[in-house]
């Protein structure tokens, strides 16, 4: 069997997938000068060259493009194999993680329609923040703000991020004219984590905002999302996320302006997958597209 130097292989791989030869060298906890010896190993090997300078960056040579294909393929086959022994776990237990905002609206109270049709299956729900990178040796599943485009990976748009301003009835009853979107610039105003992204709607709703904006600051979206029920003010809500409130009558959508249109949330796993990761990938993005098609009917 002939085969090239590994190590060199790896570095090849990663930083003709990162574009980068320094990115490779962070994601092998190498050097900048490692990941170029181990390519000029491998070219030398070889024969061909594969890489060349382009700007301050790099490109991948014909001879390059078309081995980079085969081999970031062939190591991501690899890679799931080899997660997967390594595991030593049930073959039907799966393991999610879950960004919060979507666990406690979708997946959780949801789960017992999987196991009605899945009862061999075990699943696993861990905590996942916002815009995490997928782990494949400790996640079949990742459920989170944002894609991933690495290699190997399998990505599903879930739910669209587009957040508009939305209150709770009672709040909407006791204060006046906020259906017109000067008067939100009125209102008592929640921000998730900073006040940017109000000063982004203000922006794109050519409203002139309050001089300060005001207001309390969630870090957990969750408790945000409680205040606004609660009736304590106004808040930017991914409304197909919040779809469920919204058609029982628990939130109102006071605007069609929205922002961060071209954001998502998806569910990410890795390919090829296990029978029992299909299972719940094709569960869970229908019983979402299912969702978001009712709060739009």
């Amino acid at each position: 069997m002939m085969l090239p130097p590994l190590n060199a292989l790896r570095a090849f791989e990663a930083a003709a997938r990162l574009t980068s030869i320094s990115r490779a060298g962070d994601e092998l906890h190498v050097t900048h000068a490692a990941i170029s010896h181990q390519i000029r190993h491998l070219e030398t090997w070889l024969e061909r060259r594969l890489m060349q300078r382009s700007g301050r960056g790099i490109s991948l040579t014909p001879a390059g493009l078309d081995y980079y294909r085969i081999v970031t393929g062939a190591l991501a086959t690899i890679a799931t194999a080899t997660t997967n022994l390594r595991r030593d776990h049930d073959p039907r237990a799966i393991t999610v993680g879950c960004i919060p905002s979507i666990a406690a609206r979708w997946l959780v109270p949801a789960l017992p329609d999987f196991f009605a049709v899945h009862p061999e299956t075990n699943v696993r729900i861990v905590y996942a923040r916002a815009e995490e990178r997928f782990d494949e040796e400790n996640l079949d599943v990742l459920i989170t703000l944002g894609e991933d485009h690495s290699a190997g990976l399998n990505c599903g748009l879930l739910f669209s991020r587009a957040n508009k301003p939305v209150t709770s009835p009672h709040y909407l009853a006791t204060h006046s004219g906020l259906l017109a979107k000067e008067g939100i610039a009125r209102s008592d105003l929640l921000h998730d984590e900073t006040t940017d992204a109000w000063s982004e709607w203000f922006r794109k709703a050519e409203v002139t905002p309050p001089k300060r904006l005001r207001g309390p600051v969630f870090q957990d979206f969750n408790m945000l999302a409680t205040a606004l029920v609660a009736g304590h003010g106004v808040a930017l809500c991914p409304v197909q996320v919040f779809s469920q409130e919204i058609r029982r009558g628990d939130l109102v959508v006071m605007s069609d302006i929205a922002t961060l249109e071209d954001k998502g949330y998806y569910i990410i796993s890795r390919t090829p997958r296990r029978k029992m990761v299909t299972s719940f990938v094709d569960w869970f993005s229908g019983l979402c597209a299912a969702g978001s098609m009712s709060a739009t009917t």
